[in-house]
């Protein structure tokens, strides 16, 4: 089993590749990476940092892999800077996916509502593009909102269905991290954040439902995403590798809230890792 991970390289502060590539190589597979752009730190709570874009790179690094006769089971793109590079992960999949590969889309583009500072509709209308490729796309709330033009100001919590079946009129098998929800306990109402998506055996609606622990913290998409493509690379279904990734992620954000850690620097997942591997072989065994 080999995996692509298509992302940008952020030096300092736990994301994309520097996430991506433990995470997957640790779940048992093999993971390869096409760095998009390098920067010194992420782009979230840091100022003054480098960036420098190997857009120019690409091309030749996919010529080069052709000629080794490289396929991938598993390609995921994550953060994009442009749609030219939104086209070159489309050649990517054309060159490297072998048959029967799984394409798996995270658009980031936003977040609590908002498009991150340098992304506009045009960049919106070419992610859909990219998405309609995919095989599986795993969108936050915001971004499954820019991807079905819903006002994301106006969505209830009884509205998460509704989204998710327009996802499928761009990918098959969409999901939504990142759904707010308010459950009743003994207490009173707790809040709880959720992921919603159709299961693979019978198309039916599911939500995978956590602790909401309050605050921002970077990286956690990515670490989802990391973990999601791990349990599948692993055999999973989407329902089992949904569950195991979402806790993942819970662990390791309420992790990084008890040791208090700054949260521009990223999720402290790797004391986290080991209880991920036991469910991931766990479930693999059951499977």
């Amino acid at each position: 089993m080999r995996v692509l991970a298509i992302n940008d390289i952020s030096c300092v502060g736990k994301c994309s590749l520097t996430v991506a590539l433990p995470i997957i190589s640790a779940s048992g597979v093999t993971c390869d990476i096409l760095p998009t752009a390098i920067l010194s730190t992420h782009t979230g709570g840091f100022e003054g940092y480098t960036f420098r874009d190997l857009s120019s790179d690409i091309p030749a690094i996919i010529a080069h892999w052709k000629t080794l006769g490289l396929q991938y089971d598993i390609i995921i793109s994550g953060y994009l800077g442009s749609i030219d590079q939104i086209e070159m992960v489309k050649s990517a999949k054309e060159a490297l996916l072998r048959e029967g590969g799984l394409m798996i889309v995270d658009p980031v583009m936003g977040d609590n509502g908002k498009l991150y500072a340098h992304f506009d509709g045009k960049f919106v209308e070419a992610m859909k593009g990219l998405c309609r490729i995919a095989d599986i796309i795993v969108p936050n709330l915001t971004e499954a909102c820019c991807l079905t033009d819903t006002d994301y100001a106006t969505v209830r919590e009884g509205d998460y269905e509704a989204i998710l079946q327009k996802l499928t009129k761009l990918c098959p098998r969409p999901s939504i991290t990142g759904c707010d929800e308010t459950a009743a306990g003994a207490d009173g109402k707790t809040e709880r954040v959720s992921t919603v998506f159709y299961t693979d055996s019978d198309g039916s609606f599911r939500r995978c439902t956590t602790e909401k622990i309050e605050g921002a913290f970077h990286g956690a998409g990515d670490v989802y995403a990391s973990a999601l493509v791990g349990c599948l690379a692993r055999g999973l279904q989407m329902h089992s590798a949904v569950r195991i990734a979402a806790e993942f992620t819970k662990n390791s954000i309420r992790q990084t809230a008890i040791d208090k850690t700054q949260p521009r620097f990223g999720l402290n997942s790797e004391s986290q890792m080991l209880p991920y591997l036991k469910a991931l072989d766990s479930a693999v065994k059951q499977n």
